[in-house]
């Protein structure tokens, strides 16, 4: 079977998965409108196109209840070839459009939970499911193919609850030796972010202000994986390596792993919920029972 490297049309031809936060729960606490924030998107979309004609991006809107596919060039193009030189606008007008019934679709998820007491994240983890599903079904295909690579753009928070399936999602990537890229425009730093582009090879930028959105997402993100290698790319100053625990989904620091599955609790249980192994006692609890016992003890 021929490898992936021996099917690529050259190293300067990316495929561009781009997981576009559009939780509304977000965009509501933000200076910055989801409508302006659009728009330094498409910009940075039709610049993507334009570096080169063989290049292909494919957007999936990451919302707080669900995520969809809403836009795939190699598909517009071949469909709307009659547009123009370019046809940009035409490509452009069926994104917003199943944009705009993707995001209506998700608020009205959001008014049947709205008792939920989930933290107002987006859904990353089915959005970076998505993302691989896609690419592996072009690695799987008889024709040529571009270089692959993940774009997040995210503002929400962090999913504790979330953070098994997002590993999965990153060490997936990892093995398929595609590079995740993210860009954070919230208030606080994303550690799953920082993570998947850490482990993934790929670049991690939080710009401080959106008004230069664009320019950050052209000269960081726009960049193809070959002439990587020859630019000065914002390096992490550090990596939040924190992990959630698997009982209460909470941040933690310090917790018990179980040694069997490598799952993370806050406290010690005396069963892995996960796996069911028997965990045995800790140290601190067998030295309180011995000396619950000598204090127990009759004189002799």
């Amino acid at each position: 079977m021929a490898t992936v490297a021996s099917k690529l049309y050259s190293d300067d031809v990316s495929l561009l998965v781009l997981l576009l936060d559009t939780n509304p729960l977000f965009w509501s606490n933000t200076s910055t409108t989801f409508s302006q924030f659009l728009s330094h998107v498409l910009a940075f979309l039709n610049a993507v196109l334009g570096l080169n004609q063989l290049n292909q991006v494919v957007v999936i809107a990451t919302g707080y209840c669900s995520c969809d596919y809403i836009y795939d060039s190699s598909l517009t193009l071949s469909g709307n070839s009659e547009s123009g030189r370019t046809g940009m606008p035409a490509l452009f007008a069926s994104l917003l459009e199943k944009l705009e019934d993707f995001i209506v679709k998700d608020e009205e998820l959001i008014k049947e939970q709205e008792h939920d007491e989930r933290i107002a994240s987006s859904l990353l983890s089915g959005s970076l499911s998505m993302a691989l599903c896609y690419i592996q079904r072009v690695f799987r295909s008889g024709h040529l193919h571009p270089q692959p690579r993940i774009l997040c753009l995210q503002g929400s928070p962090d999913g504790p609850e979330q953070y098994v399936a997002v590993m999965n999602s990153i060490f997936s990537a990892q093995r398929l030796m595609v590079p995740i890229d993210s860009c954070y425009i919230g208030t606080q730093n994303s550690a799953f972010l920082q993570q998947a582009s850490y482990i993934t090879s790929g670049v991690h930028h939080a710009p401080k202000q959106l008004d230069g959105l664009f320019q950050f997402l052209t000269t960081i993100f726009a960049t193809d994986l070959h002439t990587r290698s020859f630019v000065q790319l914002p390096k992490p100053v550090g990596v939040d390596f924190r992990a959630s625990c698997f009982c209460h989904k909470k941040t933690i620091d310090m917790g018990y792993v179980c040694s069997v599955c490598l799952s993370i609790f806050c406290e010690h249980h005396k069963k892995c919920s996960t796996c069911g192994s028997v965990f045995g006692q800790s140290k601190l609890d067998g030295a309180s029972t011995v000396s619950e016992k000598k204090r127990k003890a009759p004189d002799s």
